[in-house]
């Protein structure tokens, strides 16, 4: 319990370590991208208000310029040459410039400070003039060629007589990549994990932080294609309005911010995984710091813990101590000693030690009352044994020494290791089984000397208690072998036939006529039971003379000794076999129906059959005809019994031999 207390207390501690620190680690790093967004941001939306702010300061020249102009100068080329080139200084702040009458003719085209006479117009930048004589309204457009170099900016404004008609249109056209518009001052350090660029409604690039990748195109842009590809373009109400919006993609976090003017978009793409690196570097150690407290926590934990929990402890060693090995409970406490607690585990020791003085008391009284019962069993003249659910509990000293053992060998053991299959004739008695009728029992046992040997021993059985079956048995016993061997021995012979060692015809009558006893003795069967049959099988060995006369008797006799052993493995406990003389053996079925007898004389049959003996060099092959009656509980006429088996063994011998016949039991008296 105390091991399982700190488990749960120093996992409940690292659950609660690693929750907190988690939720800390979550609302740390979705606190610092939300700054990180909001940051870049601002960033994009600056850097798209000042771009835009240039490009309004170009149309303001723009417009300086066109102010200057009569529409005197329009018809004069040479006048309005001179004027841009020494009348307005702010002519140089454009890379070229163009003036156009109201038709579309172009009067001047200065170009790098230089005039030129019949040059071609763009037609681009044909186009961005028509727009501003169609609406009469300034307009910005980006003029893209194939390098960084040709990238320009073209600004319109429309020029007005004073009655407020349309005169024509003058153009200034400048550089992306300009100190007026877009300086290298402009551009961010060149990083792997951020770039800043500007692209066009069309998608390609107009600066970026890599100068290699300005005149690109955003689709081939990491982190920023998959924006463009939602949004194409991506001029929003809110990207036109200059605000900024923030996207999050697959590892990158993509703001954008748009200009009015240009309809051009900033964006910042920033790389996530380097932009949260320092968050977790941080969170890293964090948690190292982390570990380091629940470490430190967690010892403080088990050092209080053990010192809660040393008082139960030690109750826990008092306890071990008062059970020995095996679950013996000891006398005495020993020298382990009893921790001094208030609360529960002070309760407990009072509860053990009260238990402790009256363990004490009782051990003395079961020390005395044992050592009079081991006297009494050490010093009685007959066997003396108590048994309990089976078990040899006491076992005196005159019956080991009768089973060839010491009384301590014999003690807890199983009883069924001095009995044998046959306990007790008659009865079926076990030892170490329930008594018989009204609790007693007195009759002969046949027991198992340690050596294998059986003796034979007259018993007297006696419940411990009377109304506690349970208590146990108590068993007298008095050895009869030597009785009972010559007791028996003359009627051994009297009964078996010498040469098998199986019943004789006296045996077998013997056997009806007890069965006929129990059979007048028995109580009337219940209506609907089926009454009690048994079976007496005639078995004649057809042709055996010829075994006879071919090797002669002995070998015969000994034939017959195998057919007996042959016929009794077949019957095994199923009933007994007796040799009524000569090749004529019976067997006597008792409560076996008549089905069942068919099937074991069939087996007897083939066992017969299939069984070729060899003597002297010489195999023979046997049969047998059996007669079969069903003696049911009228039957009482043992004469009329083996009169009918013998008349149905004959009726096989003229069937053909070699088969099984029936025939019913014809009495004319009743044995009693």
């Amino acid at each position: 319990m105390v091991l399982r207390t700190v488990l749960v207390a120093l996992l409940a501690l690292c659950l609660a370590a690693g929750a907190a620190g988690w939720l800390m680690a979550r609302a740390s790093g979705h606190d610092l991208v939300q700054r990180l967004e909001a940051q870049q941001n601002d960033e994009v939306e600056v850097f798209a208000r000042l771009l835009s702010s240039k490009i309004e300061q170009s149309q303001k020249v723009l417009r300086a310029v066109t102010a200057g102009i009569t529409p005197d100068m329009m018809d004069l080329p040479s006048t309005l040459e001179w004027l841009l080139q020494h009348g307005l200084p702010s002519v140089q702040f454009f890379d070229a410039m163009l003036v156009a009458r109201v038709d579309g003719e172009v009067r001047v085209h200065l170009h790098q400070g230089r005039f030129q006479r019949n040059a071609q117009v763009e037609p681009q930048v044909r186009e961005a003039l028509e727009s501003t004589l169609r609406d009469g309204k300034p307009h910005v457009a980006e003029l893209l060629q194939g390098g960084v170099d040709d990238a320009r900016i073209v600004l319109t404004m429309p020029l007005h007589r004073s009655d407020g008609s349309l005169l024509g249109v003058v153009a200034g056209m400048l550089r992306l990549q300009s100190q007026g518009l877009l300086p290298a001052s402009m551009a961010l350090p060149q990083r792997a994990d951020t770039r800043l660029l500007v692209f066009t409604k069309g998608g390609t690039i107009v600066a970026h932080s890599n100068p290699v990748r300005v005149m690109g195109q955003v689709r081939d842009e990491p982190g920023l294609a998959e924006v463009w590809a939602q949004g194409q373009g991506m001029h929003s109400d809110a990207s036109v309005s200059g605000t900024g919006t923030t996207r999050r993609v697959p590892q990158a976090m993509v703001s954008l911010a748009g200009m009015p003017l240009a309809q051009w978009t900033v964006a910042r793409v920033t790389d996530t995984q380097a932009l949260t690196a320092p968050l977790q570097g941080a969170q890293r150690q964090a948690w190292g710091q982390v570990l380091m407290v629940v470490a430190t926590l967690a010892l403080v934990l088990v050092l209080a813990l053990w010192w809660l929990t040393l008082p139960l402890s030690r109750l826990r060693q008092q306890a071990q101590h008062l059970v020995g090995e095996g679950g013996q409970e000891l006398p005495s406490a020993g020298v382990v000693p009893w921790p001094r607690a208030g609360g529960e585990v002070g309760q407990l020791v009072q509860a053990f030690e009260g238990l402790l003085d009256q363990q004490a008391t009782q051990y003395q009284h079961w020390r005395t009352v044992q050592d009079q019962l081991q006297a009494m069993l050490d010093h009685a003249s007959v066997g003396v044994a108590v048994t309990r659910n089976g078990r040899l509990e006491s076992v005196g000293h005159r019956l080991a020494q009768m089973l060839g053992y010491q009384p301590a060998d014999l003690r807890g053991r199983p009883a069924g290791v001095v009995c044998t299959p046959m306990a007790r004739e008659g009865l079926g008695l076990t030892l170490g089984g329930p008594c018989g009728l009204q609790g007693r029992i007195d009759g002969e046992l046949c027991l198992r000397r340690k050596d294998g040997s059986t003796v034979w021993v007259q018993a007297q059985a006696r419940p411990v208690r009377d109304d506690d079956p349970q208590a146990g048995t108590l068993w007298l016993m008095e050895e009869t072998t030597t009785l009972r061997q010559a007791r028996r021995l003359g009627a051994w012979a009297h009964t078996h036939d010498a040469l098998t060692g199986l019943d004789n015809r006296q045996g077998l009558e013997l056997r009806l006529q007890a069965m006929a006893g129990v059979a007048h003795s028995a109580p009337m069967p219940l209506e609907g039971d089926p009454p009690a049959t048994a079976v007496l099988l005639f078995l004649d060995l057809d042709h055996f003379t010829v075994v006879n006369d071919a090797l002669g008797h002995e070998a015969g006799d000994e034939v017959l000794r195998q057919i007996g052993l042959l016929l009794a493995a077949q019957v095994r406990k199923a009933g007994w076999i007796a040799r009524l003389g000569g090749d004529e053996f019976a067997v006597l079925l008792p409560d076996c129906s008549e089905a069942h007898a068919r099937s074991l004389a069939e087996q007897l049959r083939h066992a017969v059959q299939d069984w070729q003996p060899t003597v002297q060099g010489r195999s023979f092959q046997l049969e047998v005809s059996i007669g079969l009656v069903v003696l049911d509980g009228a039957v009482h006429d043992v004469p009329a019994i083996l009169h009918a088996a013998d008349m149905a063994c004959y009726d096989a011998k003229r069937a053909g031999r070699n088969c099984i016949k029936r025939r019913p039991v014809l009495h004319s008296a009743v044995v009693g």
